[in-house]
């Protein structure tokens, strides 16, 4: 009975990777059809997100079976816990990309984002994809460490979205309309949450390794939790 248990976890655990991945792809394409004004890959990522809601209540339903039936302490408790958490940073993230592709359909034919700020786009969308398949090998790996390195990364994805604020007040974009402005502020917002999204799930293998949490508000830990995990200094919680 336990032994089939545990490989229930391990189902949950390989769903919330495939989540990553799913919602990586995502942000990928969507990206893709942001930058190219691709109009029929835009309308791909909206129609596939359903896979991601339907994986997400899978998943969900599932640890809410295994709650009910065989009633967990300890780690295997809180990693289901935690598994109804990050099921939802993962479909949000999802959510993130579809409205990144949402902005391109509804902008089509015309291109969402100056020449100016494309540079910039892309490489928060490189930095967050990254991040995102980074926190579903730490959910496979219970890699307290990798969590650390993730809000570093996260660092970079801040630095840019104040860099699409700083080319926005720039003079030149004076002549700019209003709508290209506000998108472009929509779109830095979209990035930087899909990343903090990220950083979230990472946050909470954090919890699901330790049984604490570290911060009031895991979706951006502090340079003190940084400092202390990245050198491997938190003790593994009671069993």
């Amino acid at each position: 009975m336990r032994s089939a248990f545990h490989d229930q976890l391990d189902l949950i655990s390989e769903q919330l990777v495939e989540l990553s991945r799913l919602s990586a792809r995502a942000l990928n394409r969507a990206t893709q059809a942001l930058l190219e004004g691709d109009l029929s890959l835009a309308e791909q990522v909206i129609t596939e997100d359903d896979a991601i809601d339907a994986l997400r209540r899978e998943c969900d339903n599932r640890a809410i079976d295994a709650l009910a039936r065989q009633q967990p302490v300890a780690t295997d408790l809180r990693q289901l816990v935690t598994t109804l958490r990050m099921t939802s940073d993962l479909e949000r993230s999802g959510d993130l990309a579809r409205h990144v592709a949402k902005l391109t359909r509804m902008r089509y034919p015309d291109p969402v984002l100056p020449e100016e700020l494309r540079e910039t786009f892309k490489e928060m969308a490189q930095v967050a994809e990254q991040m995102v398949l980074r926190a579903g090998e730490i959910v496979a790996t219970k890699d307290v460490r990798g969590a650390a390195e993730l809000t570093e990364r996260d660092d970079i994805i801040d630095r840019l979205h104040r860099e699409v604020f700083r080319i926005l007040l720039e003079p030149r974009f004076a002549s700019q309309s209003q709508q290209v402005v506000i998108d472009a502020t929509l779109l830095s917002r979209y990035y930087e949450r899909f990343a903090d999204h990220a950083v979230a799930v990472a946050v909470r293998i954090v919890y699901l390794v330790t049984g604490t949490w570290q911060d009031d508000e895991p979706e951006v830990p502090g340079r003190e939790w940084r400092e202390h995990h990245a050198n491997g200094a938190v003790p593994r919680a009671e069993q």
